[in-house]
This record gives structure tokens, C-alpha cells and sequence, in this order.
């Protein structure tokens, strides 16, 4: 993780106090647990110890700490997890693990694999042939028995559903694109390695098949993941898998076995290799992941499919309206930590003269201490708040009466806003320096790619609007302007007043509370095109989000608040992960259907990271 400053410090004079942001350990970017617009705020004057979760990256020791616990392979495919969430979500392993992926898809995907897995086998005899420890080539020779057998499989299945291979005899484009990747590299046709028939020394020789390894351990790993996902699915569904063949096979313990030597042996394999040579098996092993979602994405479908979402958009037609919070949602900091920071260290000290041309401020001394008093009452009456609006016994879900309970909330929030208004807090506080801590604020990881991916995929037309409870609207458009390609985000949230370039310590509100939350998400739905119908997706983390969640055609929740869990589960919301939720509308999707996506059904759709969001909504 890196810090919202980066390490070209800020041009402004508040460039030294600002850059202690990312270093002191009493700084607000650490206090990540506090509910709504306070969480993140600072720390009393006592000074508590910040918790785990934390918006500055480990030291490099720290990290050579943890690198020296995981192995080479381990630590690749946590890298590259994004791509195994992006292979899972493709179509056709969306369909294989509903069950109701066509016969003819899974013949063609077999006949291919067939001659994915002969392609297979031959780099593991070259990569034995070119392993100079003794206890590595029986290691390889028995990875090649393994695939060997696993043909034998392919053999049972072919015959199982009369599948002639031999009337397969094109072999799409994909998977000569693997193959001819696989083994290029097994024959030392990489970068940086002599050509074939000239290694000459055992160093070489071991280093290609470390190279084979390393384009091999992924789809091993990949597959072994994939098997065990769709057996996890397969828990509570009494119907028998058509496909459970095919999932024993990567499930069972010979082939997670497999998988581990594999990993085991590019670990071995890759410790005598230098910097370079190790940055080279990376690279192999991230093309080899992405050539494997290419694989599967290039199976012929047969049937109408819930992935991914956008196959069936007609921009002419239809208007496809993305929503999302800012706070949480898309950052790693709540945007109150970093106001109340630039507010805190931009202040002048007790004994230093301000000018008469300036606003009148408190001291940074005495500014700590308001926002500590301020953060105490609001976390107090939150937890309070959040007690009165709860049913005492879990209810039906009732839109309306959620609706109800949460203008209660409404209230309290904009009390408490009014409070941090006349406290004087958020006077004083440079323009120039919201936004430049505003280019330089930390996104969650695959936010920016997939708002980018959105507003400039080609047909897509596609409109985004973010709601933020955000005191100042500059900070958020700052943010992503630092990428340049996300002007066409439209911003709605509350906004600093200035004299010149400096705050006066006023916000014009817009966006307060829930309530207006969900005024203004259908206010944006009833100004759009009426000749065209719309497909609304909302994507949020907490309380105040609640409403316009269930008010989307796809509510989409990120992370796990406990607040919002404890609220939406006792009004009657139920929380389902998106991938099983995506494999069930999978089963009831029927041919000549089309996926229907209807708001306010009390249900709501999480996930562990926007990769899980990109892959539904866009695909690869």
C-alpha cells in the first residue's frame, strides 16, 4: 500500500507539516474504525496506538520479512489474484459451475484442453531434460506422469459424451497462443537466454526449466483454485453436477497435490537466479495467467449467460447508470481523516503571530483537541443512534420502514455536521492543498481501472455519478483528475465555501444523510433519457449507502461494515456474495431469457475487491 502523498512533495508551504501525514503514528490516516464521516478521525491527546489496518506501506524490511516466509509461487499468485477472480467470472466457468453450461461448449473446451495438456506434458519432459538436481527430475518426471493421467480423464470424457477429438481438429487461436507460449519458454526461447542447443552450463540449463515452471505453475494453480470454488458451490445443492467429473478431478487430492509440487519445485528451482531472472519468471507467470482467461474466454457459448453484464447492453437503447460512494468505497482513508489532517498541520502553533489579511484560526494544539472532543460525542451518539432505529427482533424486509428508521440517522447526521460548521474546524484550509492531497489520495486497488474502462470502452455510453458524503466535492474531482481520462465522472457532495483560495469554514450542503443520498440517486434516474430504459448498478460500504443500494437495479456492497451488516440484517436485507449469487441466476437463466435485474428486493451483493466488480459488469 502506498500513502495518499506521494514521494514528490507538495508544492505549497504546508509541503514539510503535510508530508508527517504518512509518517506519524498519531496521524488520522490510521484510524480507520469510526463509523460514517468520523471514522479516521485523530487521535485524543492521549494518543492511542493505531490499529492493524494501516494507509502507509510496510517497510522494505517488513516486506523481505514476509517475502522470505512465502514462497516464490505463493507470493506471484496473491499478486496476480486479480486475474483468477477475472478467469472465474469468464462466461464459460460461470456456466461449468451453474451446471448448465451446453454439451457442445464443454466438447469443444474438452477437445482443446486435449491439446492444452499434450503441450503440457512435452514442456515438463524438456524441463526435466534441462533440471540439474538430482531431486528435481523425478519431482518433474512425476508432474508429467500426473498430466499423462489427467489425459486419460479427457479420454473418459470424451467417450462419456461421444465426443469424436479427432473431428476437432481446429485448434482455436487461444490455445495455440498458450501452447506456442509454453513451449517457447520450455525450449529457451526467452529474453535474455541463449538459444536452444547452446546452454551450455547447468546454471543455464536449470534456469530455463525454473523459466518452464514458472509459465506452468499458474495454470496448475489456477485450476486447483477453480475446482475448489465450484465445489464449495455444490455444498447445498441437492441436484447432481453434470460436470462433477470434472470437478472430483481438480478437487482431488492427487491434483492439489500436484499443484503443490509444482509450486514447491519453480520455488526450488528459482533460488540461485538473481533479480533479473527472477523479475523474468514473474512476467512469464503473469502472461501465462492472463493467457489462460484468454483460453476460457475463447469458448464458443451456446446459451445466454449473466456475465458479463454489459453483453447485453444496447447503447441505443438502453442507459446504463453506475453509482458509487467515495469514502471507503473507493479510498482507503475517509476523506474527514484527510481534511482534518491538512486542517490540523497547516494551523499556525499557540505562539505564533497570524497576519491581519488572514482568517482568524485556532492553534494546531487547540484544533487536535476540538477534533478529539468532536469525535468522541460522534462516535457515542452513532453507536446510541443506531441502538434506537434497530428492530429488537429481526423483521421482514420493508423498504419503506428501513426508509423510515433511517431519517432518524438523517437527523443525527446533520446535527452532528453543524457541530464540526461551528466549530471553526475547516477554516483556514488552502484550496491548493486539498487538491494536491486529493491527487495524491490512495484508491482501493482496481477503482481507477475499472471507472477508466467504464467512460472510455467504446459503446458503452455508459454514465457514472459518484454520492459522497464528502465535506469538500474539490478533494474528490482532485482525485481523479490525477488519472486524466475520468473527467466524465459527475461528483455529488458537499462543498468548502472560500475567500480567494482559502476556506472559510462553511460547507454548502448537498449531501448529508442517507435520506438525501437517495434523493439525489433517484433525482439523477428521473432526469435521464425516458425513451430508453435504464440498468442502475450502486456500488457502497456503509449505512448511509443503505437506501440507494436497495434502490439500484444491482446493489454491489465493498468490504464488510459491521454497521451496515447489523442494520440491513435486522430490517430484513440479505447479504449474498456476488460470485455463488451470478452462479444461481446462472442455473434459472433459460434459453431465449435474458438476465433480469430488479432493485428493492431486500437483496444485496457483496464482494472482496472491485476486480470481482470489474469482472461482473465488463468482463476481460
Amino acid at each position: 500500500m502506498r500513502s495518499f502523498l506521494s514521494k514528490n512533495p507538495i508544492k505549497s508551504p504546508a509541503t514539510a507539516v503535510l508530508t508527517t501525514l504518512v509518517s506519524s503514528s498519531n496521524s488520522c490516516l490510521f484510524q480507520l474504525q469510526r463509523p460514517n464521516w468520523f471514522r479516521s478521525l485523530c487521535n485524543d491527546s492521549a494518543g492511542r496506538s493505531p490499529p492493524e489496518s494501516m494507509a502507509i506501506p510496510p517497510s522494505k524490511s517488513a516486506i523481505s520479512a514476509i517475502d522470505n516466509e512465502v514462497g516464490l509461487a505463493r507470493r506471484f499468485w496473491i499478486k496476480f489474484r486479480r486475474e483468477s477472480v477475472f478467469a472465474m467470472y469468464t462466461p464459460f466457468a460461470v456456466a461449468l459451475a451453474s451446471g448448465n453450461l451446453k454439451i457442445e461448449t464443454f466438447r469443444h473446451y474438452v477437445a482443446q484442453d486435449s491439446h492444452f495438456l499434450k503441450a503440457f506434458a512435452h514442456a515438463y519432459e524438456l524441463a526435466e531434460e534441462c533440471a540439474d538436481d538430482d531431486d528435481a527430475k523425478p519431482v518433474i518426471s512425476k508432474l508429467r506422469t500426473d498430466i499423462l493421467d489427467e489425459l486419460k480423464l479427457h479420454d473418459s470424457l470424451v467417450q462419456e459424451w461421444s465426443t469424436d477429438l479427432a473431428k476437432v481438429d481446429v485448434v482455436n487461436s487461444a490455445t495455440v497462443k498458450y501452447t506456442d507460449f509454453l513451449l517457447a519458454t520450455a525450449s529457451g526461447k526467452v529474453e535474455g537466454v541463449k538459444a536452444p542447443g547452446k546452454l551450455a552450463t547447468p546454471f543455464e540449463r536449470t534456469k530455463v526449466a525454473a523459466y518452464t515452471l514458472g509459465a506452468m505453475t499458474p495454470c496448475m494453480r489456477l485450476y486447483a483454485f477453480l475446482g475448489k470454488e465450484f465445489q464449495e458451490l455444490q455444498k447445498d445443492n441437492e441436484d447432481s453436477h453434470p460436470y462433477q467429473k470434472w470437478i472430483d478431478n481438480y478437487t482431488s487430492e492427487s491434483f492439489q497435490a500436484s499443484a503443490v509440487q509444482t509450486e514447491e519445485l519453480l520455488d526450488k528451482l528459482s533460488v540461485s537466479l538473481t533479480g533479473e531472472e527472477l523479475d523474468i519468471i514473474e512476467k512469464l507467470y503473469h502472461q501465462a495467467m492472463k493467457l489462460e482467461i484468454e483460453f476460457f474466454t475463447s469458448q464458443p457459448l451456446f446459451q445466454p449467460t449473466v456475465v458479463p453484464l454489459m453483453k447485453e447492453h444496447n447503447p441505443e437503447e438502453d442507459q446504463f447508470m453506475i453509482f458509487s460512494d467515495f469514502d471507503l468505497t473507493c479510498t482507503v482513508v475517509d476523506s474527514s481523516a484527510i481534511l482534518a489532517e491538512i486542517a490540523i498541520v497547516t494551523a499556525p502553533k499557540s505562539d505564533q503571530n497570524q497576519l491581519e489579511t488572514q482568517l482568524a484560526r485556532m492553534s494546531s494544539a487547540d484544533l487536535r483537541s476540538t477534533w478529539g472532543v468532536l469525535s468522541r460525542q460522534f462516535t457515542e451518539e452513532y453507536e446510541q443512534c443506531i441502538e434506537s432505529i434497530l428492530p429488537i427482533e429481526k423483521v421482514d424486509f420493508n423498504y419503506k420502514h428501513l426508509h423510515n428508521a433511517l431519517e432518524q440517522l438523517s437527523d443525527f447526521e446533520k446535527k452532528a455536521n453543524n457541530r464540526v460548521i461551528e466549530s471553526g474546524v475547516l477554516k483556514g484550509i488552502n484550496l491548493e492543498d486539498i487538491k494536491k492531497a486529493g491527487e495524491r489520495l490512495l484508491l482501493h486497488e482496481g477503482c481507477t481501472a475499472f471507472f477508466k474502462n467504464v467512460v472510455t470502452k467504446e459503446n458503452l455510453n455508459a454514465n457514472v455519478h459518484i454520492l459522497s458524503y464528502c465535506w469538500c466535492g474539490d478533494l474528490i474531482r482532485s482525485a481523479f483528475s490525477a488519472t486524466g481520462d475520468l473527467h466524465q465522472i459527475n461528483v455529488h457532495a458537499n462543498e468548502f465555501t472560500f475567500e480567494g483560495s482559502i476556506s472559510t469554514g462553511e460547507i454548502v450542503k448537498k449531501l448529508e444523510s442517507p435520506i438525501d443520498k437517495v434523493q439525489a440517486f433517484n433525482d439523477i434516474i428521473s432526469n435521464s433519457n425516458k425513451d430508453k430504459k435504464s440498468l442502475t448498478v450502486y456500488i457502497g460500504d456503509s449505512v448511509g449507502d443503505l437506501l440507494c443500494l436497495l434502490e439500484a437495479d444491482i446493489g454491489i456492497v465493498v468490504g464488510s461494515s459491521s454497521s451496515l451488516r447489523r442494520v440491513g440484517t435486522q430490517f430484513g436485507v440479505s447479504f449474498i456474495p456476488l460470485y455463488p449469487g451470478l452462479v444461481k441466476k446462472q442455473k434459472e437463466n433459460v434459453e431465449g431469457g435474458s438476465s433480469c435485474w430488479k432493485g428493492s428486493n431486500g437483496i444485496l451483493y457483496t464482494v472482496s475487491s472491485w476486480a470481482e466488480i470489474h469482472a461482473f459488469i465488463l468482463g476481460w
